[in-house]
Formats: structure tokens, C-alpha cells, sequence
């Protein structure tokens, strides 16, 4: 996270934030690098300056918000947790941390998976089907997955997972709560201590 922390350049650092807003609030075609630059307390000129153009910087938050994910994940995640239910416990808890300290990348991430612009779909596209790459390999990499019953699909299982965020970002659409995020991330360990008791062996 050291790009939201520590920018190189003060002005960067606040039209990155901005735009997260900005771009969550409103989506992408509604959202301009006026509003941004607004936001942000800067010219436009300086937004054009460092991004060149609303398309740009609105992929460039995308791969950065990936980006800095991935970097928590690294950091802290503990290889010794071997149990694929504790996998996910553990992955969900290291982004729900990020996400409390910087809640206006949720908020750009929920509008990422609504995005349905035809300037950037397919680049959108592309990122979300490459985080589901990721997602599979922090899951499934060095996991014990022998304790599933013969005829579970481990990846049946994250799939319905993953429609279950899918849904739940879908259905708190701009109105960011964190208070909501805690409600399912708790209702979701639930779930998982469910599954863990009716598909293992």
C-alpha cells in the first residue's frame, strides 16, 4: 500500500485517492477528470498531466488496486495454513484489513464489477478473469484438499464463493458500509464452517 501511503508526489497520491471516490461513486462514464481533479484539489491540467486521459487512469487504478491486494496477500500470508477453509478465512481477513484502512478501493472495486462501458469492458474484463487466476493460486497452492468428500469440487465450491462476494458488492452498490462488509465477512466464515462440517469426510 505504499502508493496510498507514501506517494512520490503529494499531487499524485491525492488524485489517486480522488479517483477511487470519484470513479466508485459514479462509475465510469458518469465520472469526469474535472470532478476528479476537483476532489482532488488539483487542475485538470494536472490530471490529464499524470494520466493522460480518464481511460488511462481509470485502468491504472484498477491494476493498482490488484496490485496492492496481491502485495498485502504476500506479505501476510502464512503458509503453514494448509486447510482450505482456512485459506479463505485468511485471505478474507488480510483484505478486509486493507479494506477498513482504505475503504474507497472497495468502493472502486464494487464499480468495477457492475462497469459496463464499452471503452473499458474488455480491458475490465481481462483484469477481473486475471484476479480470478491469482485468487485460485493463493487458494489452491500448497492446500490439503484431501478431507473433501470424493464427489466435492474444491473449485465448485470457491466458484459459488466467489458469486456469493459477486452478490454481496453487487448489492450494496455505492452505499459503502464497513459496518456491512464485518456482517458478511462474519456471515461468511459462518458459511465456511458449514461447508467445512458437510464436505469433509
Amino acid at each position: 500500500m505504499e502508493a496510498f501511503i507514501n506517494p512520490q508526489a503529494e499531487k499524485q497520491g491525492h488524485i489517486i485517492n480522488a479517483a477511487l471516490n470519484v470513479f466508485g461513486r459514479s462509475g465510469y462514464k458518469k465520472a469526469s477528470l474535472a470532478d476528479i481533479a476537483e476532489e482532488a484539489g488539483v487542475a485538470k491540467g494536472m490530471v490529464n498531466y499524470y494520466y493522460g486521459s480518464k481511460k488511462n487512469l481509470y485502468l491504472y487504478l484498477a491494476e493498482l488496486c490488484g496490485r496492492s491486494m496481491v502485495d498485502e496477500l504476500e506479505k501476510n500470508f502464512d503458509s503453514e495454513i494448509k486447510d482450505f477453509f482456512d485459506h479463505l478465512k485468511m485471505m478474507m481477513g488480510i483484505k478486509i484489513a486493507v479494506i477498513k484502512e482504505y475503504p474507497a478501493i472497495l468502493l472502486f472495486l464494487t464499480g468495477i464489477y457492475q462497469e459496463e462501458d464499452p471503452e473499458v469492458k474488455d480491458e475490465i474484463q481481462a483484469y477481473l478473469a486475471q484476479n480470478l487466476k491469482l485468487r485460485e493460486r493463493f487458494i489452491f497452492e500448497d492446500t490439503d484438499v484431501s478431507r473433501f468428500k470424493d464427489d466435492v469440487d474444491p473449485k465448485l465450491i470457491d466458484k459459488l464463493l466467489v458469486w456469493a462476494a459477486e452478490g454481496f458488492t453487487n448489492s450494496i452498490g455505492k452505499n459503502l458500509n464497513i459496518d456491512e462488509v464485518e456482517k458478511f465477512t462474519s456471515e461468511l466464515y459462518d458459511c465456511l464452517d458449514l461447508m467445512k462440517k458437510y464436505f469433509y469426510k
